[in-house]
């Protein structure tokens, strides 16, 4: 697998437009800091660390509905294994004039736009989610 990221997003992607309740994802530290912003802003109802059916470790990501709706509308990439996109504090886009937000690695952790902002660094800019 090129890009864990992307392969966590498309699962949920994935899972919302089938109806379900939860996906699995295998786990890692940068997946994990990931859905931590996902929880914090919203956009999932949380996750849980678990083993997998192989015996490596997993995340089983509880998804977000809202009157049969999935919460997150629509989720993109930005920066990719072939096209890093780094962003300085200014430069960090709003999405959907803030109703969205982007998720950036920064050198204080991965954190929302918002959180960047507010501590004045900028980074790899990782999604956005809206």
């Amino acid at each position: 697998m090129n890009d864990p990221i992307a392969d966590m997003l498309t699962r949920i992607r994935n899972g919302q437009m089938r109806g379900k309740s939860m996906v699995a994802t295998p786990a890692s530290k940068l997946r994990g800091w990931v859905l931590d912003v996902l929880a914090d802003e919203g956009y999932i109802r949380g996750y849980e660390a678990t083993t997998g059916a192989d015996g490596h470790p997993a995340f089983d990501i509880s998804l977000k509905y809202y009157e049969g709706t999935p919460v997150i509308r629509e989720v993109k990439r930005v920066s990719t294994p072939g096209r890093r996109v780094y962003m300085g504090v200014n430069d960090i886009p709003t999405v959907r004039q803030g109703l969205g937000v982007s998720i950036v690695s920064t050198p204080r952790g991965v954190m929302s736009d918002a959180s960047a902002r507010a501590a004045n660094v900028g980074g790899e800019v990782l999604c956005t989610v809206f």
